[in-house]
């Protein structure tokens, strides 16, 4: 929801960042693997235990990925390889966040099975849509795109960090909503499809 709505949002404040960017000739793409690495970074936080650091470090990441699409268009260089190494980029990030937090749990089985199941429902979110594309279909939406499964999971984890009792909760609400989105996303494109 976010993911459709929210950009119109934030693209008053991304435009002055990304023509500053531009100034400084940061291109897309150093936008785009910088973001992953500081996300990488924050998942290793995340691993060793240290989760303030590491979902706030992560969520820096996350930022920093959500400007390499209004530089491109700033600087008129939009392409498709751009947007594969974002996507790429958005999977591998998201990927990462997940296995740091397995890390951290991975004495508790069941919290462990959780983050197992919240990681195939965010790659499946977005796998629904790009094979509704590839059939010619629209397959956005639902409830939990990237940006809300990155608000909830992040939010969640540095809340956890500072003591706030609410993980299994977290991870329970997660794998709902996100499991949802997926049901939403296959409904809406098996309707599309002509029988």
């Amino acid at each position: 929801m976010l993911d459709l709505k929210g950009r119109k949002r934030v693209a008053p404040i991304l435009k002055p960042v990304a023509a500053t960017l531009a100034r400084l000739r940061v291109t897309p793409a150093m936008v785009t693997v910088i973001g992953l690495l500081v996300t990488l970074v924050g998942a290793g936080f995340l691993a060793a235990g240290y989760l303030v650091t590491g979902a706030s470090t992560a969520a820096f990441g996350v930022l920093l990925d959500a400007l390499d699409g209004p530089l491109a268009r700033h600087l008129g260089t939009s392409s498709d390889r751009g947007a594969f190494l974002d996507t790429m980029s958005d999977r591998f990030g998201e990927i990462a966040i997940w296995v740091g937090l397995a890390v951290y749990l991975r004495d508790d089985q069941r919290l462990l099975i959780l983050c197992v199941v919240s990681l195939a429902f965010s790659l499946l979110t977005p796998y629904v849509r790009a094979k509704a594309e590839m059939l010619g279909l629209e397959g956005k939406g639902g409830w939990m795109g990237r940006a809300e499964r990155m608000i909830l999971i992040l939010l969640g984890i540095g809340l956890v960090g500072l003591g706030v009792p609410i993980l299994e909760p977290l991870l329970w609400v997660f794998v709902a909503l996100s499991g949802f989105t997926v049901f939403q996303r296959i409904w809406k494109t098996w309707q599309q499809i002509e029988s």
